[in-house]
Protein backbone atom coordinates (compact mmCIF):
# COMPACT_ATOMS: atom_id res chain seq x y z
CA UNK A 1 0.00 0.00 0.00
CA UNK A 2 1.31 3.46 -0.85
CA UNK A 3 2.35 5.68 2.01
CA UNK A 4 -0.09 8.41 0.99
CA UNK A 5 -2.58 9.50 -1.63
CA UNK A 6 -0.71 12.77 -2.23
CA UNK A 7 2.93 13.64 -2.92
CA UNK A 8 5.27 15.06 -0.29
CA UNK A 9 5.58 18.73 -1.23
CA UNK A 10 7.66 19.78 1.76
CA UNK A 11 4.66 21.62 3.19
CA UNK A 12 1.76 20.67 5.43
CA UNK A 13 -1.03 22.47 7.17
CA UNK A 14 -0.32 20.26 10.19
CA UNK A 15 2.74 18.20 11.11
CA UNK A 16 2.15 15.46 13.68
CA UNK A 17 5.13 14.06 15.56
CA UNK A 18 4.37 10.45 16.44
CA UNK A 19 2.55 7.70 14.53
CA UNK A 20 1.02 5.76 17.39
CA UNK A 21 -2.73 5.49 17.89
CA UNK A 22 -2.88 9.07 19.19
CA UNK A 23 -1.06 10.66 16.26
CA UNK A 24 -2.77 8.46 13.68
CA UNK A 25 -6.21 9.13 15.14
CA UNK A 26 -5.66 12.88 15.04
CA UNK A 27 -4.34 12.62 11.48
CA UNK A 28 -7.46 10.70 10.42
CA UNK A 29 -9.85 13.21 11.94
CA UNK A 30 -7.94 16.15 10.47
CA UNK A 31 -7.71 14.61 7.00
CA UNK A 32 -11.46 13.95 7.09
CA UNK A 33 -11.87 17.71 7.59
CA UNK A 34 -9.78 18.45 4.52
CA UNK A 35 -6.62 19.42 6.40
CA UNK A 36 -3.31 18.67 4.71
CA UNK A 37 -1.50 16.63 7.37
CA UNK A 38 1.81 14.79 7.55
CA UNK A 39 2.67 12.33 10.32
CA UNK A 40 6.32 11.63 11.19
CA UNK A 41 7.68 8.81 13.32
CA UNK A 42 11.23 7.97 14.33
CA UNK A 43 10.44 4.26 13.87
CA UNK A 44 7.79 2.12 12.24
CA UNK A 45 4.17 3.17 12.50
CA UNK A 46 2.70 2.07 15.83
CA UNK A 47 5.91 0.47 17.04
CA UNK A 48 6.00 2.16 20.45
CA UNK A 49 3.45 2.03 23.26
CA UNK A 50 0.65 1.34 20.76
CA UNK A 51 2.30 -1.97 19.84
CA UNK A 52 3.15 -2.91 23.42
CA UNK A 53 -0.27 -2.18 24.90
CA UNK A 54 -2.89 -4.75 25.88
CA UNK A 55 -5.83 -2.78 24.49
CA UNK A 56 -7.89 -2.54 27.68
CA UNK A 57 -10.63 0.10 27.85
CA UNK A 58 -10.63 0.29 31.63
CA UNK A 59 -12.16 3.60 32.71
CA UNK A 60 -14.14 2.08 35.60
CA UNK A 61 -12.12 -0.66 37.28
CA UNK A 62 -9.01 1.52 37.59
CA UNK A 63 -10.81 4.61 38.96
CA UNK A 64 -9.06 6.00 42.03
CA UNK A 65 -9.54 9.07 44.25
CA UNK A 66 -8.00 12.19 42.75
CA UNK A 67 -8.60 11.01 39.18
CA UNK A 68 -12.22 12.12 38.80
CA UNK A 69 -11.52 14.25 35.71
CA UNK A 70 -9.59 11.41 34.09
CA UNK A 71 -12.41 8.97 34.87
CA UNK A 72 -14.91 11.34 33.25
CA UNK A 73 -12.75 11.58 30.12
CA UNK A 74 -12.38 7.80 30.06
CA UNK A 75 -16.13 7.35 30.30
CA UNK A 76 -16.60 9.67 27.33
CA UNK A 77 -14.12 7.53 25.43
CA UNK A 78 -15.87 4.30 26.39
CA UNK A 79 -19.14 5.69 25.09
CA UNK A 80 -17.44 6.68 21.82
CA UNK A 81 -15.71 3.35 21.22
CA UNK A 82 -18.54 1.33 19.57
CA UNK A 83 -19.15 3.93 16.85
CA UNK A 84 -15.40 4.62 16.53
CA UNK A 85 -14.67 0.92 15.93
CA UNK A 86 -17.56 0.60 13.50
CA UNK A 87 -16.45 3.66 11.55
CA UNK A 88 -12.91 2.32 11.31
CA UNK A 89 -14.14 -1.04 10.04
CA UNK A 90 -16.38 0.63 7.48
CA UNK A 91 -13.51 2.82 6.28
CA UNK A 92 -10.82 0.12 6.16
CA UNK A 93 -12.38 -3.34 6.38
CA UNK A 94 -10.31 -4.01 9.51
CA UNK A 95 -12.11 -5.36 12.58
CA UNK A 96 -10.32 -3.99 15.66
CA UNK A 97 -12.00 -6.70 17.77
CA UNK A 98 -13.94 -4.62 20.25
CA UNK A 99 -14.92 -7.28 22.80
CA UNK A 100 -17.64 -6.56 25.36
CA UNK A 101 -17.44 -9.39 27.89
CA UNK A 102 -16.33 -6.87 30.53
CA UNK A 103 -13.64 -7.08 33.19
CA UNK A 104 -13.29 -9.10 36.39
CA UNK A 105 -11.07 -7.75 39.18
CA UNK A 106 -10.15 -10.73 41.34
CA UNK A 107 -9.60 -10.87 45.08
CA UNK A 108 -7.40 -13.80 46.09
CA UNK A 109 -7.44 -13.18 49.85
CA UNK A 110 -9.59 -11.55 52.51
CA UNK A 111 -7.24 -8.56 52.46
CA UNK A 112 -7.71 -8.24 48.69
CA UNK A 113 -11.44 -8.42 49.22
CA UNK A 114 -11.41 -5.64 51.83
CA UNK A 115 -9.31 -3.41 49.56
CA UNK A 116 -11.55 -3.99 46.55
CA UNK A 117 -14.74 -3.37 48.52
CA UNK A 118 -13.27 -0.09 49.77
CA UNK A 119 -12.38 0.83 46.19
CA UNK A 120 -15.87 -0.20 45.06
CA UNK A 121 -17.46 2.25 47.50
CA UNK A 122 -15.51 5.10 45.88
CA UNK A 123 -16.32 3.89 42.36
CA UNK A 124 -20.01 3.65 43.22
CA UNK A 125 -19.88 7.23 44.54
CA UNK A 126 -18.93 8.30 41.01
CA UNK A 127 -21.86 6.39 39.56
CA UNK A 128 -19.66 3.78 37.90
CA UNK A 129 -21.35 0.48 36.97
CA UNK A 130 -19.35 -2.03 39.02
CA UNK A 131 -20.68 -4.74 41.32
CA UNK A 132 -19.25 -7.25 43.77
CA UNK A 133 -19.83 -10.88 42.83
CA UNK A 134 -19.19 -13.97 44.92
CA UNK A 135 -16.36 -16.41 44.36
CA UNK A 136 -18.94 -18.95 43.18
CA UNK A 137 -20.34 -16.55 40.61
CA UNK A 138 -16.86 -15.52 39.44
CA UNK A 139 -15.92 -19.17 38.90
CA UNK A 140 -19.19 -19.79 37.06
CA UNK A 141 -18.16 -17.07 34.61
CA UNK A 142 -14.52 -18.21 34.48
CA UNK A 143 -14.32 -21.93 35.38
CA UNK A 144 -10.51 -22.00 35.29
CA UNK A 145 -10.16 -19.60 38.22
CA UNK A 146 -8.35 -20.87 41.30
CA UNK A 147 -9.97 -20.66 44.73
CA UNK A 148 -10.59 -16.93 45.06
CA UNK A 149 -12.35 -14.72 47.61
CA UNK A 150 -14.61 -12.94 45.11
CA UNK A 151 -14.39 -10.33 42.38
CA UNK A 152 -15.57 -7.00 41.11
CA UNK A 153 -17.39 -7.14 37.80
CA UNK A 154 -17.06 -4.13 35.51
CA UNK A 155 -19.45 -4.71 32.60
CA UNK A 156 -18.39 -1.66 30.58
CA UNK A 157 -14.60 -2.10 30.73
CA UNK A 158 -13.91 -3.83 27.43
CA UNK A 159 -10.93 -4.42 25.14
CA UNK A 160 -9.74 -3.96 21.56
CA UNK A 161 -6.90 -5.54 19.62
CA UNK A 162 -4.41 -2.68 19.76
CA UNK A 163 -2.21 -3.85 16.89
CA UNK A 164 -5.20 -4.15 14.56
CA UNK A 165 -6.29 -0.72 15.80
CA UNK A 166 -2.97 0.75 14.69
CA UNK A 167 -3.30 -0.87 11.27
CA UNK A 168 -6.87 0.39 10.92
CA UNK A 169 -5.99 3.95 11.93
CA UNK A 170 -3.08 3.99 9.51
CA UNK A 171 -5.29 2.80 6.66
CA UNK A 172 -8.06 5.24 7.58
CA UNK A 173 -5.69 8.21 7.81
CA UNK A 174 -4.06 7.39 4.47
CA UNK A 175 -7.44 6.77 2.88
CA UNK A 176 -8.58 10.21 4.01
CA UNK A 177 -5.49 11.82 2.45
CA UNK A 178 -2.89 12.00 5.22
CA UNK A 179 0.79 11.47 4.46
CA UNK A 180 2.66 9.13 6.80
CA UNK A 181 6.45 9.15 6.92
CA UNK A 182 7.84 6.39 9.12
CA UNK A 183 11.52 6.02 10.04
CA UNK A 184 11.74 9.81 9.66
CA UNK A 185 12.69 11.46 12.93
CA UNK A 186 11.70 15.02 13.73
CA UNK A 187 14.72 16.67 15.30
CA UNK A 188 13.35 20.12 16.01
CA UNK A 189 10.19 22.21 16.07
CA UNK A 190 10.82 25.41 14.12
CA UNK A 191 9.41 28.70 15.35
CA UNK A 192 9.65 32.41 14.61
CA UNK A 193 8.37 35.21 16.83
CA UNK A 194 6.72 32.78 19.22
CA UNK A 195 4.88 31.01 16.42
CA UNK A 196 5.48 27.52 15.03
CA UNK A 197 6.60 27.49 11.40
CA UNK A 198 7.30 23.79 10.86
CA UNK A 199 9.73 21.03 11.74
CA UNK A 200 13.30 20.11 10.92
CA UNK A 201 14.01 16.45 10.24
CA UNK A 202 17.07 14.48 11.29
CA UNK A 203 18.45 14.70 7.74
CA UNK A 204 18.38 18.52 7.93
CA UNK A 205 15.39 19.04 5.65
CA UNK A 206 12.58 21.29 6.78
CA UNK A 207 8.81 20.90 6.47
CA UNK A 208 6.74 24.06 6.71
CA UNK A 209 3.60 23.72 8.84
CA UNK A 210 1.26 26.15 10.51
CA UNK A 211 0.53 23.70 13.34
CA UNK A 212 2.69 21.05 14.98
CA UNK A 213 1.04 18.38 17.14
CA UNK A 214 3.38 16.77 19.64
CA UNK A 215 2.15 13.17 19.94
CA UNK A 216 5.50 11.45 20.42
CA UNK A 217 4.56 9.61 23.62
CA UNK A 218 7.49 8.75 25.85
CA UNK A 219 9.85 10.50 23.41
CA UNK A 220 8.06 13.87 23.60
CA UNK A 221 10.84 15.59 25.55
CA UNK A 222 13.46 14.61 22.98
CA UNK A 223 12.24 17.13 20.39
CA UNK A 224 14.42 20.24 20.18
CA UNK A 225 13.12 23.74 19.53
CA UNK A 226 10.68 23.80 22.43
CA UNK A 227 12.06 25.80 25.37
CA UNK A 228 12.84 23.51 28.30
CA UNK A 229 10.14 24.95 30.60
CA UNK A 230 7.56 24.27 27.88
CA UNK A 231 8.49 20.65 27.27
CA UNK A 232 5.76 18.33 28.55
CA UNK A 233 6.75 16.48 31.74
CA UNK A 234 6.55 13.05 30.14
CA UNK A 235 8.82 10.14 31.01
CA UNK A 236 9.08 6.52 29.85
CA UNK A 237 7.54 3.98 32.24
CA UNK A 238 8.89 0.56 31.33
CA UNK A 239 6.53 -2.39 31.11
CA UNK A 240 7.41 -6.02 30.46
CA UNK A 241 4.62 -8.14 28.95
CA UNK A 242 4.24 -11.63 27.53
CA UNK A 243 1.71 -13.63 25.59
CA UNK A 244 0.87 -17.30 26.03
CA UNK A 245 -0.90 -19.42 23.42
CA UNK A 246 -4.33 -20.88 24.25
CA UNK A 247 -6.55 -23.07 22.08
CA UNK A 248 -8.80 -20.49 20.34
CA UNK A 249 -11.65 -23.03 20.34
CA UNK A 250 -11.34 -23.60 24.10
CA UNK A 251 -9.72 -20.51 25.70
CA UNK A 252 -8.99 -20.51 29.42
CA UNK A 253 -10.55 -17.04 29.83
CA UNK A 254 -13.19 -14.95 28.10
CA UNK A 255 -13.12 -11.80 30.26
CA UNK A 256 -10.33 -9.34 30.82
CA UNK A 257 -9.07 -10.25 34.30
CA UNK A 258 -7.22 -8.10 36.81
CA UNK A 259 -5.52 -9.52 39.89
CA UNK A 260 -2.86 -8.39 42.33
CA UNK A 261 0.05 -7.03 40.21
CA UNK A 262 -1.16 -8.56 36.94
CA UNK A 263 -3.77 -8.46 34.20
CA UNK A 264 -4.76 -11.16 31.71
CA UNK A 265 -6.33 -10.30 28.36
CA UNK A 266 -7.63 -13.11 26.09
CA UNK A 267 -7.54 -12.57 22.33
CA UNK A 268 -9.76 -14.17 19.71
CA UNK A 269 -6.76 -15.79 18.03
CA UNK A 270 -5.88 -17.68 21.23
CA UNK A 271 -3.21 -15.39 22.64
CA UNK A 272 -3.40 -14.63 26.35
CA UNK A 273 -1.69 -11.33 27.14
CA UNK A 274 -0.13 -11.17 30.62
CA UNK A 275 1.19 -7.85 31.84
CA UNK A 276 2.68 -5.67 32.84
CA UNK A 277 5.51 -4.58 35.08
CA UNK A 278 5.76 -0.90 36.05
CA UNK A 279 9.39 0.17 36.16
CA UNK A 280 11.07 3.58 36.33
CA UNK A 281 14.12 2.61 34.28
CA UNK A 282 14.09 5.10 31.43
CA UNK A 283 14.22 3.57 27.98
CA UNK A 284 15.74 0.29 29.15
CA UNK A 285 14.30 -2.43 26.91
CA UNK A 286 15.65 -5.50 28.70
CA UNK A 287 13.39 -8.45 29.36
CA UNK A 288 14.34 -9.78 32.78
CA UNK A 289 13.83 -13.14 34.44
CA UNK A 290 12.49 -11.42 37.53
CA UNK A 291 9.94 -9.39 35.61
CA UNK A 292 8.64 -12.35 33.62
CA UNK A 293 8.62 -14.60 36.72
CA UNK A 294 6.60 -12.06 38.70
CA UNK A 295 3.99 -11.82 35.96
CA UNK A 296 3.71 -15.57 35.46
CA UNK A 297 3.46 -16.27 39.18
CA UNK A 298 0.77 -13.61 39.68
CA UNK A 299 -1.20 -14.95 36.70
CA UNK A 300 -0.77 -18.58 37.85
CA UNK A 301 -2.30 -17.74 41.24
CA UNK A 302 -5.48 -16.76 39.43
CA UNK A 303 -5.50 -19.32 36.59
CA UNK A 304 -3.24 -22.29 37.48
CA UNK A 305 -3.84 -23.93 34.10
CA UNK A 306 -1.64 -21.38 32.37
CA UNK A 307 1.38 -23.50 33.37
CA UNK A 308 0.59 -25.83 30.47
CA UNK A 309 0.46 -23.07 27.86
CA UNK A 310 3.36 -22.37 25.48
CA UNK A 311 5.01 -18.95 25.54
CA UNK A 312 4.15 -17.14 22.33
CA UNK A 313 5.88 -13.75 22.65
CA UNK A 314 7.57 -11.43 25.15
CA UNK A 315 8.19 -7.72 24.79
CA UNK A 316 8.98 -4.42 26.51
CA UNK A 317 7.11 -1.15 26.02
CA UNK A 318 7.46 2.37 27.37
CA UNK A 319 4.30 4.10 28.55
CA UNK A 320 4.33 7.89 28.28
CA UNK A 321 3.80 8.80 31.92
CA UNK A 322 3.15 12.43 32.82
CA UNK A 323 3.81 13.97 36.22
CA UNK A 324 0.27 13.11 37.36
CA UNK A 325 -0.20 10.13 35.00
CA UNK A 326 -2.94 11.98 33.09
CA UNK A 327 -2.68 13.04 29.44
CA UNK A 328 -1.44 16.44 28.33
CA UNK A 329 -3.93 17.78 25.80
CA UNK A 330 -4.33 21.26 24.38
CA UNK A 331 -2.52 24.27 22.99
CA UNK A 332 1.07 25.02 23.86
CA UNK A 333 2.53 28.43 24.74
CA UNK A 334 4.03 28.65 21.25
CA UNK A 335 1.27 29.66 18.84
CA UNK A 336 0.56 26.66 16.64
CA UNK A 337 2.01 24.05 19.01
CA UNK A 338 -0.47 21.47 20.29
CA UNK A 339 0.16 18.80 22.94
CA UNK A 340 -1.33 15.30 22.67
CA UNK A 341 0.90 13.16 24.85
CA UNK A 342 1.37 11.68 28.31
CA UNK A 343 -1.48 9.16 28.09
CA UNK A 344 0.37 6.63 30.30
CA UNK A 345 -1.81 3.47 30.41
CA UNK A 346 -4.79 5.07 28.69
CA UNK A 347 -3.66 5.76 25.13
CA UNK A 348 -5.88 3.09 23.57
CA UNK A 349 -8.88 3.96 25.74
CA UNK A 350 -8.63 7.69 25.05
CA UNK A 351 -7.84 7.43 21.34
CA UNK A 352 -11.35 8.40 20.12
CA UNK A 353 -11.75 11.49 22.32
CA UNK A 354 -8.15 12.61 21.87
CA UNK A 355 -8.47 12.41 18.09
CA UNK A 356 -11.77 14.28 18.00
CA UNK A 357 -10.98 17.05 20.46
CA UNK A 358 -7.45 17.73 19.22
CA UNK A 359 -8.74 17.87 15.64
CA UNK A 360 -11.37 20.40 16.72
CA UNK A 361 -8.72 22.44 18.48
CA UNK A 362 -6.50 22.50 15.40
CA UNK A 363 -9.32 23.38 13.00
CA UNK A 364 -11.34 25.95 14.94
CA UNK A 365 -9.15 26.82 17.94
CA UNK A 366 -11.67 25.64 20.54
CA UNK A 367 -10.63 23.75 23.65
CA UNK A 368 -13.55 21.51 24.54
CA UNK A 369 -14.59 21.35 28.18
CA UNK A 370 -13.83 17.61 28.16
CA UNK A 371 -10.07 18.23 27.80
CA UNK A 372 -9.73 21.68 29.37
CA UNK A 373 -8.40 20.39 32.67
CA UNK A 374 -5.63 18.40 30.93
CA UNK A 375 -3.63 21.33 29.56
CA UNK A 376 0.05 21.97 30.29
CA UNK A 377 -0.86 24.95 32.48
CA UNK A 378 -2.05 22.63 35.26
CA UNK A 379 1.54 21.84 36.17
CA UNK A 380 2.38 25.52 36.59
CA UNK A 381 -0.67 25.93 38.82
CA UNK A 382 0.39 22.95 40.91
CA UNK A 383 3.88 24.35 41.34
CA UNK A 384 2.52 27.76 42.32
CA UNK A 385 0.29 26.16 44.94
CA UNK A 386 3.19 24.30 46.60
Amino acid sequence: MAASLRPDTGKADVAIIGAGVVGLGIAWRLAQRGVRVTVFDRGAVGSGASHAAAGMLAACAEAEPGEEALVALGRLAQAAWPSFAAELEQATGIDVELRREGTLVVALTADDQARLRHQLAFQKSLGLPLDWISALEARRREPHFAAIAGALFSPEDHQVENRKLTAALRAAAVGAGALIREHVAVEQVLASRDRVTGVRLADGSEIAAGTVVLAAGAWSRAIAGIPAPLLPPVRPVKGQTLALRMDPAAPLLSHVVWGPNVYLVPRRDGRLIIGATVEEKGFDATLTAGGVLALLEAAWRIVPAIEELPVHEMWVGHRPGSRDDAPILGPGPLDGLVYATGHHRNGILLAPVTAEHIARLVVDGSVDAAIRSFGMERFARAEAAE
